[in-house]
């Protein structure tokens, strides 16, 4: 067990040493060879954006200019879209030229497009011209197998053929085996890049889960969450149902303000030292835990990263989120309490402690603060944390960057005191699977995204709502859930931000209440697998290093249902008050 830790912490952080080095080698336009200088030639500067049919830049693409039938130069579209070739031709030959730009990308049809010189805009030797292409998706090999690979990778997930991140890292290498493989031979075959693979990787959630992991993993030497347990049950005085809605309260609150994970990464030691301490399941209290961060996370602008998303793009402010959503998730909140009684309330009334007051004396002296000085600087620390979470919008920072910034200080406060061992919190605290699920599980989505999946649901969703309101309203709320469950929903939701805006513009009344749709749906969706949401997996992945294991079917039995009538409820809502 102790090697394969080892291995997997070696496997991550090459990972994330690729991607941060791939991000500090720049995304500019990929050049092709150096041309030959025509001394007294004239230059020619072309430059210009491909884009796909929802409007958004297509990276990766080769292009060709050829003048007269002549290839003159090769470039490769940038992150962005953005391609500029340079290049030049003999003196006075531009003006009776005819200039070919070819666009070409797996997965897209081919697009050429015809200038003559004459067009060109002129001043002294050098002529320019902007020019952007559109290219329409098709469903070649490519596609096909993603999607294929992408179903077995959550058939190896579901039915626990393999441990989760042995599936997501078989899923993700063979997409990029048949890349390199087969899509040499013939490029209809090629699925990703390897630079397509590592800027799918979201290093914001990466780095977020590794800091916040560590911050919790000096707290843990502490005592603190062993003490909150023993504050939590005193203030529920015995009643562990009503313990549970304290903590479902909390959370859901702490998850508008905070990120879900971040909150559930505070949460869980707490949580699971409770039930221990009542020889109750701890997975009977993180999932109702972790339901209610999601949804939590669904009222402000910053709960949530769709939300961040849909605001930044539709101009929608913080108060604009909290007066259209927060009464949904408070009726949502509400439905899971009564939810929680339901599923859960046979357990809780098992773990009910006969002498209270005696119990509560056992934990008291069982349970205490075992070094307030360092607890006083992880406080401190996670204060200053939390402050860069809840202002990154005005410094223009990741929240990953305050996770760092955070783990980094209180760290290093412990290993000059000598209050934590660096070796063993690296390996024990640190949950090494789960930050690789996450990094192959978005190469996976990172594929199907690529491939056109998305795309190809997002156009589904343009064609059958027709300009009908309720009918848009509708597939927006329940596709964006549905899929939310099962893939990432933070490139869905980018896939559906064009489709969203144009269908607002065009249907008479709808305003902003499809932004709250998508919303709505991208993130009450992640409560419906095991992986739908980063919460979800982070919690059950610390849940099951203590011991306490849960299948996907078993999360989705009890999770599920509950994501279903939460829907509902923001359905009738969207429907009833079309919140704009």
């Amino acid at each position: 067990m102790k090697t394969f830790r080892h291995w997997l912490a070696s496997v991550c952080v090459m990972s994330i040493l690729l991607a941060a080095s791939t991000a500090l080698a720049g995304h500019g336009p990929k050049a092709g060879p150096p041309q030959a200088i025509i001394p007294g030639g004239d230059t020619i500067n072309i430059s210009g954006i491909v884009l796909d049919s929802h409007k958004e830049p297509i990276d990766e693409a080769v292009i060709d200019i050829r003048v007269n039938g002549r290839l003159v130069d090769k470039v490769t579209t940038a992150h962005n879209g953005r391609y500029v070739s340079r290049f030049q031709l003999e003196k006075g030959a531009v003006l009776s030229s005819t200039i070919h730009i070819e666009a070409t990308k797996t997965s897209f049809e081919t697009r050429t497009l015809e200038l003559k010189g004459s067009e060109l805009a002129g001043r002294g030797d050098h002529y320019y011209i902007s020019e952007d292409l559109n290219l329409n998706r098709v469903l070649g090999p490519a596609f096909w197998i993603s999607t294929v690979v992408f179903i077995l990778a959550y058939v190896l997930i579901a039915f626990e053929l393999l441990h989760r991140t042995i599936a997501a890292m078989l899923g993700a290498a063979l997409m990029l085996v048949i890349s390199y493989t087969i899509g040499t031979i013939n490029p209809e075959y090629h699925i990703l890049s390897f630079d397509s693979a590592i800027n799918a990787i979201d290093m914001n959630v990466i780095f977020l889960l590794m800091g916040m992991m560590i911050i919790v993993g000096v707290l843990k030497h502490t005592g603190v969450f062993q003490w909150c347990a023993y504050i939590s049950y005193k203030m529920a005085k015995g009643n562990v149902f009503l313990l549970s809605v304290y903590l479902m309260i909390f959370t859901a609150f702490s998850s508008a303000f905070l990120d879900n994970v971040t909150t559930m990464l505070l949460l869980t030691g707490v949580a699971i030292e409770i039930s221990i301490s009542l020889g109750l399941n701890p997975l009977h209290l993180l999932i109702p835990l972790v339901l209610a961060s999601n949804v939590g996370g669904t009222a402000t602008l910053i709960g949530d990263p769709p939300n961040i998303m849909i605001g930044s793009y539709a101009g929608l402010t913080f108060m604009d989120f909290v007066v259209a959503l927060a009464l949904i998730c408070l009726a949502c909140t509400v439905a899971l309490i009564l939810f929680t009684r339901f599923a859960w309330g046979k357990s809780y009334a098992a773990a009910k402690v006969d002498n209270v007051a005696e119990y509560i004396r056992t934990l008291k002296e069982e349970y205490p603060i075992t070094d307030p000085k360092l607890l006083t600087y992880g406080l401190a620390v996670l204060a200053f944390a939390i402050f860069l979470f809840l202002s990154h919008g005005y410094w223009h920072m990741e929240v990953s960057v305050a996770a760092l910034m955070g783990a980094a200080i209180l760290l290093t406060i412990a290993i000059l005191t000598e209050k934590v061992n660096l070796i063993e919190l690296i390996e024990k605290d640190i949950e090494w699977p789960t930050l690789m699920f996450f990094i192959f599980l978005f190469i996976i989505v990172g594929a199907v995204e690529s491939s056109g999946l998305l795309a190809l649901i997002a156009d589904w969703i343009l064609d059958l709502s027709a300009g009908n309101f309720v009918v848009a309203c509708t597939l927006i709320l329940w596709v964006a859930a549905i899929m939310s469950a099962f893939v990432d929903n933070i490139p869905f939701t980018a896939t559906m931000l064009p489709i969203v805006a144009y269908l607002s513009g065009v249907i008479p009344g709808a305003e902003n209440t499809l932004w709250w749709a998508l919303a709505l749906g991208a993130c009450f969706g992640g409560n419906g697998t095991i992986i739908g949401a980063s919460a979800n997996v982070v919690t059950m992945g610390i849940a099951e290093a203590r011991g306490y294991h849960i299948s996907f079917i078993g999360f989705m039995k009890v999770a599920f249902p509950y994501m279903v009538v939460t829907v509902l409820i923001a359905h009738a809502w969207l429907l009833i008050f079309r919140p704009g």
